[in-house]
């Protein structure tokens, strides 16, 4: 009992810091100027930073929803860690695809000249049918990599492969996800100034997982009828 309630002190407790961290920043005009000089300056770090906190506190939330109490996902240091990756990864082919469709704009191959909706909607729509269904397969074995190891099974490619639904994969978050969620959310992201787009990114992996998770209770409580 005692080690449930100190579990969800601690849960709470990073969940309350890491979210509030980033708020105060952007309320406080003094912290606001630092984070853009930060995010601007040293943007593979702070891209480190902005994923491994947020998107760490997104899989806590939705834990927390999914069950009804607080639970730590399995070996969540090297998610913390891995989450920090991802954040530097995305933040250099945001890069790549921001700078790739404004030279495409700019020399007429894609139509639009200036207009920045319909950049930041090609930036998002390149980007999240390619690089996209990439980087969450990736994402999806480095997870089933970690459970493997937890649960003390050999954690071979073989055995990461055939753990996956890759039809469910395929037919949800690629077919669904993709289209309607990840093209519109990102195509507003790249309408935000530059050093807000890799925290809002991050923003949106934690709302993707809350609304799932509320998704994933109804289906267990449905079940359980």
């Amino acid at each position: 009992m005692k080690s449930e309630k100190s579990k969800k002190i601690l849960v709470i407790g990073y969940i309350l810091f890491s979210i509030l961290s980033f708020a105060l920043v952007l309320i406080i005009p003094q912290s606001r100027e630092v984070f853009k000089t930060l995010s601007s300056d040293h943007p593979f770090i702070m891209g480190f930073v902005k994923f491994a906190l947020l998107a760490t506190a997104g899989e806590l939330i939705a834990g927390y929803i999914s069950t009804g109490k607080p639970t730590v996902p399995v070996k969540i240091i090297w998610r913390f860690v891995i989450w920090g990756f991802i954040g530097v990864w995305i933040t250099f082919m945001m890069t790549v695809y921001k700078t790739a469709v404004v030279n495409l704009m700019g020399s007429g191959v894609l139509p639009g000249g200036d207009n920045a909706l319909l950049r930041a909607f090609y930036i998002s729509a390149i980007m999240n049918t390619s690089f996209g269904p990439t980087f969450m397969a990736l994402h999806k074995c480095s997870d089933k990599w970690l459970d493997l190891r937890a649960n003390g099974e050999k954690a071979s490619i073989k055995a990461i492969m055939t753990g996956i639904d890759w039809s469910a994969f395929a037919g949800f978050t690629i077919l669904k996800t993709v289209p309607l969620f990840w093209i519109p959310a990102h195509t507003v992201t790249f309408l935000l100034p530059s050093e807000y787009q890799v925290m809002m990114a991050a923003a949106l992996s934690v709302a993707l997982g809350i609304i799932l998770s509320f998704g994933n209770r109804k289906k267990s409580a449905g079940e359980d009828k």
